[in-house]
């Protein structure tokens, strides 16, 4: 069996996929649910994959538990998710600016942008927390938000 698709093209499948179905289950159990049910749930998977990803990129890039192991990692996931960003990196810290959200873009387009500050006071917060969290004693903050409305979203992580 012969796969007529680059490299970039399998990887572009593979992220459009992986967006829709983050999106397509949340509002199948929004529907069945709720949005405060949805909500739940998708806290509780949020709480298991940044672990999940966090690892798979340690191994297959061989980071180290530390910042700039970190560094390393959450460049490479916003990258992969299609983010627009900047990182500033110094021993004991990482601040990322962020310009632009393709999660939020994905509310905006879907014409739910009301629910895109719930999700990302959650969400983000959760999910960048586990990120710090693998990677050693590193404390996460956000700054200011896209989907609240401020021109881009800062993450810091501290040592």
């Amino acid at each position: 069996m012969m796969i007529d698709l680059t490299d970039r093209q399998v990887a572009e499948y593979f992220r459009r996929s992986y967006t829709a179905v983050d999106g397509l289950w949340f509002m199948k159990v929004e529907g069945r649910y709720g949005f405060e049910m949805a909500l739940q749930v998708d806290e509780d998977v949020w709480k298991v994959l940044p672990k999940i990803q966090a690892r798979t990129l340690m191994s297959m890039i061989g980071l180290s538990k530390d910042m700039d192991g970190l560094c390393r990692a959450v460049e490479t996931r916003l990258a992969l998710e299609g983010f627009e960003f900047e990182a500033e990196k110094d021993a004991n810290s990482l601040k990322v600016h962020i310009s632009r959200c393709p999660w939020h873009d994905m509310l905006v387009k879907s014409g739910r942008e009301s629910l895109s500050k719930r999700v990302g006071d959650l969400i983000c917060d959760l999910e960048n927390t586990v990120w710090a969290s693998e990677f050693g004693d590193i404390a996460f903050k956000r700054d200011s938000q896209i989907c609240k409305g401020d021109e881009r979203c800062v993450l810091s992580f501290e040592q």
